[in-house]
């Protein structure tokens, strides 16, 4: 099998990467703090893959990308996808949260609900918290309970998943409290009232 091949590309909110392969996008990787940053994180993920230029079908792609990051109404849910190393529980997730449009959440309990089991809110934001598609399958429009943001893991947590909302006009229902974005052991246990 042939190694995946990769590039970088400049998006409204920084330096973005993609990787591809004979069966798909292999991942997406949103900007780090710098270039370099953005390069290594995508190479630690794929140490196998080399730079190369785009062929025009991952142009596109990319350009669809672009635009949805400055706002444009654009469609990637038909972008083919390399799953060959996805579990299969996170690919009905991604599959799920590709039928999320521009400018509208859904919470991960009702992706659970979705899949048929409103117990499994858990496990897909675990599947969230590795989606490899960044962008194209659409993480960041996926949301805590109660309209809250939850966690996001790329660079800059739930302030990119934020500013990635603001872009497409979603409305979020509650904003983030600090406890909100420390990480589940840090954060203090709130009481009732």
């Amino acid at each position: 099998m042939l190694a995946p091949e990769f590039t970088l590309f400049e998006t409204s909110v920084g330096r973005c990467g993609i990787t591809w392969g004979a069966r798909g996008v292999v991942g997406v990787q949103l900007p780090e703090r710098h270039e370099g940053a953005t390069r290594a994180r995508l190479l630690r993920r794929y140490p196998d893959a080399r730079e190369s230029p785009p062929p025009s079908h991952i142009q596109q792609i990319i350009e669809g990308i672009v635009g949805l990051l400055r706002g444009e109404p654009r469609d990637l849910s038909s972008v083919m996808l390399d799953t060959e190393d996805v579990p299969p529980f996170h690919q009905q997730v991604y599959e799920v949260a590709r039928t999320i449009p521009a400018g509208s959440t859904l919470s991960y309990g009702e992706i659970a609900k979705r899949l048929g089991d409103a117990s499994a809110a858990r496990d897909v934001g675990e599947a969230m918290g590795k989606n490899p598609y960044p962008i194209i399958v659409p993480c960041h429009r996926v949301l805590a309970a109660g309209g809250k943001v939850g966690g996001f893991s790329a660079a800059g947590g739930i302030t990119t998943k934020l500013r990635l909302l603001q872009i497409e006009g979603a409305q979020v229902g509650e904003a983030p409290t600090l406890f909100d974005s420390l990480p589940l052991m840090a954060a203090p246990r709130r009481r009732s009232l």
